[in-house]
């Protein structure tokens, strides 16, 4: 692991050395190779550097547009040189690495001290919670492999991983499918995550919390509207990966909320870009999960009999 630390470390010199002097992409190879001779000389994981840098470059657009929308508040320009660098290398690795040989938290890991090495102070947290926020995305099953733009993701975890769900610590989650009637047509207001998906809004509850109320709760603080509950829909439960807690077991219980037609306001959140409300007849039409579809028809169902 030392030795992919130090293969880490040079490839962020050397994408310092490129960012920071504005060459051209073809240049960095050179470059690398040139610090591995300088600053590792005989170093027994050499070409992990190297292919990592290869990586990096490859996928630089879409590594940005990710970093724009995990940190919307900070144009990429304006992020420290260093700072978007190690962002480029945990993101590499935590969205197009081999699982198997840099698990998620590692990656996490080891942005943060090439953060507390080479950043500011204010480096760690900041690398911290852009890719925190991106792996939250991540955590939920399956979220990777479907929708109709999965191909252009890499698979992943291709080895099952056996677990003991009972032993797992436990996240409650509260959501809903939110729609209203305008112009006598149905809508249902969904939020777009960072990987292009759009999705349910929900939000954590706690023990004490009556669900509904947190459900009710949670989608105020989200979305800025008031919803009035008028059934449950469904509940699910998953194994999910935490960049701290490790492996944890979300439920998930969804509502079906009406609320009046206004202006959505969309809380700061490094997994969310955007929330817009769409009517029924467009709802085939979206990037949507897989897991979500039935509870949209299911609500759509219930709107539709409603409605006779």
């Amino acid at each position: 692991m030392a030795n992919r630390h130090l293969s880490r470390s040079i490839v962020l010199q050397s994408l310092f050395e490129w960012d920071f002097r504005g060459l051209i992409i073809e240049e960095v190879p050179s470059i690398v190779n040139r610090n591995i001779v300088e600053f590792a000389p005989g170093h027994p994981d050499a070409d992990f550097a190297r292919t990592l840098s290869k990586l990096i470059l490859s996928k630089r657009s879409i590594l940005d547009d990710v970093i724009v929308k995990a940190a919307p508040e900070w144009p990429i320009e304006k992020i420290g040189i260093i700072d978007r660098n190690i962002l480029r290398i945990g993101l590499t690795e935590l969205l197009f690495g081999d699982r198997d040989n840099v698990p998620p938290k590692v990656a996490i890991n080891e942005s943060i001290e090439l953060a507390k090495s080479f950043g500011s102070d204010m480096s760690p947290k900041f690398v911290n919670g852009v890719l925190g926020a991106v792996y939250k995305e991540m955590g939920e099953p399956g979220k990777m492999d479907h929708g109709k733009n999965a191909h252009r993701i890499q698979e992943r975890n291709k080895t099952p991983i056996v677990v003991d769900p009972d032993t797992l610590p436990i996240e409650k989650k509260a959501g809903a499918v939110v729609y209203s009637i305008y112009n006598d047509m149905v809508y249902f207001a969904l939020v777009h995550d960072i990987f292009g998906f759009w999705t349910l809004s929900k939000g954590g509850v706690d023990d004490i919390d009556d669900e509904q109320q947190g459900a009710i709760r949670e989608i105020k603080e989200e979305l800025g509207i008031d919803i009035t509950i008028q059934q449950e829909l469904g509940r699910n439960e998953y194994i999910a990966s935490h960049p701290i807690k490790g492996k944890v077991k979300k439920q998930v219980v969804y509502f079906l909320g009406y609320a009046e037609f206004a202006d959505l306001h969309l809380e700061k959140s490094g997994g969310l870009d955007g929330a817009q409300w769409f009517p029924l007849s467009n709802i085939p039409s979206l990037n949507l999960y897989e897991n979500i579809i039935p509870l949209l028809a299911q609500a759509t169902e219930i709107i539709t009999n409603t409605k006779k």
